[in-house]
């Protein structure tokens, strides 16, 4: 039965529907954002973005890798199942006791009296995230991505369509608390119908004790690195205004988006693909070289494609209160090519078993991105923000490492595979820049851009036979031959 899941015809339509769940999510998502951040004020979301982060942290611990544990483990039953499921709920009890008493004390430091409320009425949804965090790891071990894809469009269109309702009718942050509510209520209930797993009433120690082992480096990796993506928004929040938070948040989340989305489709696939070959390196050698590849052949145009179409896209969108995070948003968006050479590579040495030396790279990473983020963080929130580009950079050399080491698939040659690519994104990007300072209207503007991109970047791409644009062409011409 897993052989049929993971054969290559599977693997391939189940990460085209985790793509198309993360892009047709997002995509809704982009629109609800766009409406709301045109009614509420840059301030408004600073607020949120300060609570989100206490959630979000909370939310690692009560995964605590465990749930990647349950994927990685190649005989996972029932029994794996309901023993974390269980364990998860009463940690996030736990946590969310734990938010709820300190809420005053983070409201006094924040000076905002408000938050309090806001974090002890948000934080109810930890419940709910552990029971999804389980459902989640389900699907991904069984490939059951479809599903996964109904589910998280229509909570999105339920979550969001409120969060305007109560937007248009002056609730301000309260719309967007109860939109991030609704949208992980509906999305449990949903799977909670859609998939066929259910808990037993049991509870292995022996189980627990099992997952644990492999489970707590990925709890401390991941723990480390939401850390350290939320840690400027924290100082942010604290040394500068909302609005400058709020800027910030916005040109990380709209960069963001385009690469993050396509990461954790490729995660998402990936890393079960490779847990069930983690015994052959040639293979997986290959398997991260072609999605690497493929990663960069849509992450590169579209974050170069953005930096080019930054100010139009902000104006036209968010209007001019929004103007401050264009230059957030091109900076962001250099930092966010770095990344996917660096992911494939990462889940290949997790696949593989060696979670500890992911946990050790991961506090040498944040050991350099702490110099850097004391180094710039009085120097303003821009020098924050390149501070990341920066520490992307380095982080290059670091997450290749181990590829070099136990796949001998290091920084240079990896490197070399990628660069055509790239240059064929940078010419693109050149060829656009300009059209937005042609006298006509913003929204011309934007579809001329998007239009030329898309032809300038595949005629470059033919013109240079650049590899993974081949090999993803003659998938599309396989595909229509069959038709």
């Amino acid at each position: 039965e897993m052989e049929e899941i993971y054969s290559k015809g599977n693997v391939i339509k189940s990460f085209l529907w985790k793509l198309l769940e993360r892009f047709s999510v997002q995509g809704l998502g982009l629109c609800i954002t766009l409406v709301l951040a045109r009614i509420l004020s840059p301030s408004d979301y600073g607020t949120v973005a300060i609570i989100t982060v206490f959630v979000n942290l909370a939310n690692v611990i009560i995964d605590g890798g465990l749930n990647t544990a349950l994927i990685q483990k190649k005989d996972t039953d029932s029994l794996d199942y309901s023993t974390i499921f269980f364990s998860n709920i009463f940690l996030s009890i736990v946590l969310y006791a734990l938010l709820y008493a300190t809420s005053p004390w983070i409201a006094e430091f924040y000076d905002t009296p408000p938050l309090a409320d806001m974090i002890r009425i948000l934080g109810i949804i930890l419940v709910f995230e552990a029971v999804n965090s389980i459902q989640r790891a389900y699907v991904s071990k069984m490939m059951l991505f479809r599903r996964l894809f109904y589910s998280s469009f229509f909570a999105l269109l339920v979550s969001g369509s409120l969060g305007i309702y109560l937007a248009l009718n002056g609730y301000g942050v309260w719309a967007l608390i109860s939109q991030q509510m609704t949208c992980v209520l509906v999305t449990t209930i949903i799977m909670w119908f859609t998939i066929k797993w259910r808990p037993m009433f049991a509870f292995s120690f022996e189980r627990f004790k099992k997952l644990f082992d492999y489970g707590w480096k990925i709890f401390g990796l991941n723990f480390i690195t939401t850390l350290y993506l939320n840690i400027r928004s924290l100082i942010i929040g604290k040394f500068y205004s909302p609005a400058d938070l709020a800027f910030f948040e916005r040109g990380h989340t709209l960069s963001g988006m385009v690469v993050q989305n396509i990461n954790t489709s490729l995660q998402t696939i990936l890393f079960p693909v490779l847990s069930n070959s983690q015994n052959d390196k040639v293979r997986i050698k290959s398997l991260v070289r072609k999605s690497t590849g493929m990663t960069c052949l849509l992450v590169f145009p579209a974050l170069i494609g953005l930096i080019s179409i930054a100010k139009p896209l902000v104006l036209l969108i968010l209007t001019e209160k929004w103007l401050p995070a264009v230059a957030y948003i091109q900076i962001y968006s250099i930092a966010y090519m770095l990344f996917p050479i660096q992911v494939a590579n990462m889940e290949a040495i997790k696949a593989m078993g060696y979670s500890g030396m992911s946990l050790k790279l991961e506090i040498i990473k944040k050991v350099v991105e702490t110099i850097i983020l004391i180094v710039s963080v009085f120097m303003g929130v821009i020098a924050i923000a390149w501070g990341v580009v920066f520490f992307n950079f380095i982080c290059l050399f670091i997450n290749l490492y181990p590829s070099k080491k136990y796949l001998d698939y290091g920084v240079f040659e990896q490197v070399k595979d990628i660069i055509p690519t790239f240059m064929c994104a940078i010419m693109m990007g050149f060829s656009i820049y300009w059209i937005q300072y042609l006298p006509i209207h913003l929204l011309l503007v934007l579809m001329l851009q998007m239009i030329m991109g898309v032809l300038v970047f595949g005629l470059f791409c033919h013109l240079s036979q650049n590899e993974s644009f081949l090999y993803v062409k003659s998938l599309i011409t396989e595909k229509l031959k069959r038709k």
